[in-house]
């Protein structure tokens, strides 16, 4: 009988630098760029509100200028990273928008730009299911032979109500194609959750991590729900219509996420900040290290650990 893992270089789960160690030989830190996109979800193609979570600067309140170019913008966060530790490897991260939502001319110039840079050794690139043609995977399948290559899915949850209401503006079926089609061309593929959205109880939220177990996807971030001023949830948040998480909630809802997720898919993120100046609810989301050292002494203390409660599926490799 195979004996699980239930230590990752002294994590209860596989984390993102437990993975980044191990592939490529030592830390490696992610500079956030902004590729000038849009979202077909607020340009009037779908919609012109954005996700009803979503920031005015796209979830991507943290990337670089996008005024700089791609190299300006990996110089200078290289630039300001480096000024503490000596730091030899960086991922880029596309982050504001969807960030395949352009001309694929245009698309391949700038991902091109960053793969380019000796210090880059992957590119991750956040984006929509449904934006995803297939000249864009074409150019991501090729630029993947160079680097590696990461595509990150703004999936949130399988559960179509709430995809409804949080105006996803895809369904999953799309996801599934997505997914399907960029495994095809060898490209890993990290999917974005977010935990607490309201009416979805712990059981919901369970099911969308048993399903993304059955997806092959490498990768997962794990999201706690804020609460952004100026955005269209923070109007029902303020009008009582939902509540979002106590800290020791969210902590038993994420250790079973984990508990439940097969332990070969990384965690990419278990908690997310916010801007502060921007965070509505919940306030202790801000203090995101007590939360990850929380998360780190329950789950040892508790003897839990991922995929303590995962189960192969018959038949899976």
């Amino acid at each position: 009988m195979e004996i699980p893992q239930k230590n990752w270089n002294g994590k209860p789960y596989r984390s993102l630098d437990y993975m980044l160690r191990e592939r490529f030989g030592e830390k490696v830190y992610k500079v956030t760029l902004n590729g000038g996109m849009s979202c077909p979800n607020r340009d009037g193609t779908l919609g012109t509100g954005g996700c009803i979570f979503c920031s005015a600067g796209g979830s991507g309140d943290f990337a670089a200028d996008a005024a700089l170019s791609i190299t300006e913008q990996i110089e200078y966060q290289i630039r300001i990273l480096s000024e503490k530790r000596p730091i030899r490897k960086f991922i880029t991260y596309f982050q504001a928008y969807t960030n395949t939502y352009a001309p694929v001319e245009y698309l391949e110039k700038i991902f091109t730009e960053a793969i380019e840079h000796p210090k880059i050794c992957a590119i991750s690139i956040g984006t929509r299911p449904d934006c995803l043609g297939e000249d864009v995977l074409n150019l991501l399948e090729s630029l993947n032979r160079r680097k590696p290559v990461w595509v990150e899915l703004g999936l949130q949850t399988i559960h179509e109500e709430t995809a409804r209401y949080i105006r996803r503006g895809y369904p999953l079926s799309c996801f599934d194609a997505a997914v399907e089609n960029l495994r095809a061309r060898g490209i890993e593929v990290i999917v974005h959750t977010i935990l607490g959205l309201p009416g979805e109880k712990e059981s919901d939220i369970l099911a969308t991590m048993e399903y993304l177990n059955r997806k092959k996807v490498q990768g997962i971030k794990l999201q706690l729900l804020h609460v952004l001023k100026g955005t269209d949830l923070a109007y029902d948040y303020l009008a009582g219509k939902f509540r979002v998480y106590e800290r020791e909630e969210y902590l038993d809802i994420l250790i079973g996420c984990l508990e439940h997720l097969n332990p070969d898919i990384v965690i990419h993120r278990i908690t997310g900040d916010g801007p502060k100046e921007l965070l509505i609810a919940p306030l202790w989301a801000s203090r995101k290290r007590d939360v990850v050292n929380l998360l780190d002494h329950r789950m040892k203390e508790e003897g839990r650990y991922q995929g303590r409660l995962y189960v192969k599926e018959k038949g899976a490799e």
